[in-house]
């Protein structure tokens, strides 16, 4: 009987991880949707192709920082887009 409580326990820890491993997944996604939104970059018609592009080079260049221990990369100060006035505070992209 033993090994059947075993095998529900782990049947229900695989559970909470695959619960847990969702919830990331959405975290994750609100996270780059706000950006998107705030940058105003959830308001352009951009090919699905080129956007994976995109973020393949973005990943690429934090991964590349990552490996020479830059650990402050994500705490460097953001520069405005090209055209953009003022904080991304001040701006709004709610339309």
């Amino acid at each position: 009987m033993a090994a059947k409580s075993s095998i529900s326990d782990i049947d229900a820890q695989i559970e909470k991880l695959r619960e847990r491993r969702r919830s990331l997944i959405v975290k994750s996604a609100e996270r780059f949707a706000r950006a998107a939104t705030k940058s105003g970059l959830a308001e352009m018609e951009i090919a699905d192709e080129e956007l994976d592009a995109v973020f393949e080079e973005i990943a690429a260049r934090f991964r590349k920082e990552e490996k020479k221990g830059v650990a402050h990369a994500t705490a460097s100060p953001r520069r405005p887009a090209a055209g953009a006035t003022g904080t991304a505070a001040q701006v709004s992209h709610d339309g």
